[in-house]
């Protein structure tokens, strides 16, 4: 079963820790990484860009519109995900358990229900 592990970022949560905290975070990365490649759970991974740079779009009585920013207004927002290949839901929980974020802010765990 694949599941989808989200990561939040809270800026004003980040711009408190200190530098070895966010060193942590990053090192942590790069330790789960290699744990869910090694044991073959791995699918991906992609750190995504801040609000500030996306965009969100819809259509309406088939105009487009666009506007700069993220389709929630608010601090914390979607930065990655990782998708993994368990054989259990509690795998996936225990793995997103590992995800150095999870100590700072919650990760998400949501099965995949259909791939393209």
């Amino acid at each position: 079963m694949r599941y989808l592990l989200t990561l939040h970022m809270n800026p004003t949560l980040w711009a408190t820790l200190t530098d070895d905290q966010k060193n942590g975070v990053y090192e942590g990365h790069g330790d789960f990484i290699k744990l869910v490649t090694g044991t073959g759970e791995m699918v991906e991974t992609k750190a995504l860009a801040e609000p500030s740079e996306t965009k969100t779009v819809r259509v309406k009585d088939g105009a487009t519109d666009v506007v700069d920013g993220a389709f929630v207004e608010s601090e914390a927002f979607l930065c990655g995900y990782y998708i993994v290949d368990v054989a259990t839901e509690a795998r996936a929980v225990e793995l997103a358990a590992m995800i150095p974020d999870a100590q700072y802010t919650a990760v998400e765990v949501r099965k995949i229900v259909h791939e393209g």
